[in-house]
């Protein structure tokens, strides 16, 4: 793919001396999207600033890596790369600019949707991953979030969007290239750190088909653990009422890309040729599929959701320190990537929770201090609903009330959900037993959460929640 050449892109001039910056589309870590449009000729592209001044040199070969990828494809299903310009501190990557928002969002809206139409969108994205592994690129990140439709007009195409963790692989042969993805959608192989290849992108894709079918995950659980047991063990159904009416050669299809064992999982190729694909109009039924439809409307506003959460516990932070460089975007916080260290990574999160909390019940404040940013906000009862930011306000509870009583903490449920190397949010429920000075028993349960981020090589707590005093 000849990228520069197709757009005449000039690397002799900058990018502002080509291109006229529109309105913003979206915010990254490192990185802002912008509309842009080229001077002379008016076309439009979607622009991904970024910042490579802040980046680590990890961060830089990655992006380098996407950049390389990226060119390698060329498919009317792929949002497509067009050129790169570097200045200095500066690199604009121009795409296409694609305009009909999330797949799943325009699904919910249409007064008639059926299996011939998953079917077609199905096939696309099919054609689309095929063309991945022909040129020997594995996505590894396949989901409702990187499938975008390319207008706003009826029957416009499915597009892949998002490279950020794809990979090379020009032998083909299977191998350990860290743990990477997001949950729901992630490999047995992957989640049994097994060597893995193209075939993690046809169980994503499975996944995607099952859920365009139904309105919900054929995995699911609010416990990461028991999700990822799920997975390992292929344990989904067809329960009944939603899948008596689909057909069997759905299924059939389902059955095949979700097998447990990736060699005998069907390929993307020999999945663009099963007759359900290859002629829905015979193969895939016709009814109206309303059902589905309520149920994708639930499973996107629980996406939404779990993405606002995050991103308002960072936007609050980051109102409460203007010393905080870190973004953390929508898209950071429902992906879950985890290179080499991060199962370690969640295990040293719930560790430095339970020393924090350790701290606080036995009233060490210099422990709890090192813990904690000095910048730390927090939403909790005794603050009545305002934002706390800083130390003083907790250091008059360990002053005068800390460590009064004797106390045990242990934490039930604790839930990682990593944000990168840099970043990772824990919820847990919070069981406190505590003897009064009159020998008196007293348990709470009390539901927190907490941010932790690391700076200059060490974790520190930057926001917590907590709902109420406990119960």
């Amino acid at each position: 793919m000849s990228d520069q050449s197709q757009i005449l892109i000039s690397q002799e001039q900058s990018f502002h001396d080509q291109f006229d910056l529109k309105e913003e589309i979206g915010k990254g870590a490192f990185s802002t999207v912008r509309r842009c449009t080229q001077k002379g000729t008016g076309t439009d592209y979607a622009v991904k600033i970024l910042n490579t001044k802040s980046m680590s040199e990890r961060d830089l070969h990655k992006i380098e890596r996407e950049v390389r990828i990226c060119r390698r494809l060329s498919h009317p299903n792929v949002v497509r790369l067009h050129a790169s310009i570097k200045t200095d501190g500066s690199s604009y990557l121009l795409f296409d600019l694609v305009t009909g928002g999330e797949l799943f969002e325009d699904i919910v809206a249409r007064e008639y949707y059926s299996e011939v139409d998953a079917s077609n969108c199905i096939k696309q994205v099919l054609s689309s991953v095929n063309h991945c592994h022909e040129n020997h690129i594995v996505h590894r990140d396949l989901k409702p979030e990187n499938l975008l439709l390319s207008s706003k007009e009826k029957g416009a195409i499915v597009k892949l969007a998002d490279f950020g963790l794809a990979i090379e692989l020009d032998n083909d042969r299977p191998g350990w290239f860290g743990f990477a993805g997001t949950p729901g959608y992630l490999s047995p192989e992957v989640l049994k750190k097994e060597p893995y290849d193209k075939a993690v992108d046809v169980w994503a894709t499975g996944v995607i088909l099952y859920i365009l079918l139904v309105g919900y995950p054929p995995f699911w659980d609010d416990e990461k653990e028991k999700l990822y047991s799920q997975i390992k063990k292929g344990s989904y159904c067809y329960p009944s009422p939603e899948w008596d009416t689909v057909t069997a050669e759905a299924k059939d299809l389902i059955d095949k890309m979700l097998v447990v064992d990736p060699r005998k999982r069907i390929t993307a190729s020999e999945a663009i040729k099963h007759p359900w694909i290859l002629n829905p109009e015979q193969a895939a039924s016709t009814i109206h599929r309303q059902s589905t439809l309520d149920g994708l409307k639930k499973f996107n506003a629980r996406r939404k959701l779990k993405s606002a959460i995050i991103s308002t516990m960072f936007a609050a932070h980051k109102r409460g320190s203007s010393t905080s460089k870190k973004k953390i975007s929508e898209e950071d916080s429902v992906t879950t990537i985890i290179d080499e260290g991060l199962v370690s990574q969640d295990q040293e999160i719930i560790r430095l929770t339970q020393e924090l909390i350790t701290s606080i019940t036995t009233a060490d404040y210099e422990t709890y201090t090192k813990l904690v940013d000095p910048h730390l906000t927090a939403f909790e009862p005794e603050s009545r609903g305002c934002l706390i930011e800083g130390l003083e306000f907790h250091k008059f509870y360990f002053d005068n009330f800390a460590g009064k009583a004797q106390t045990h903490t242990t934490l039930l449920t604790p839930h990682v959900i990593t944000l990168g190397p840099k970043a990772a949010c824990i919820s847990y429920v919070r069981l406190d037993q505590t003897i009064q000075p009159n020998g008196e028993p007293v348990t709470r349960h009390i539901e927190e959460t907490r941010i932790w981020q690391r700076k200059n090589g060490n974790w520190v707590n930057v926001h917590f929640h907590r709902s109420s005093f406990g119960k």
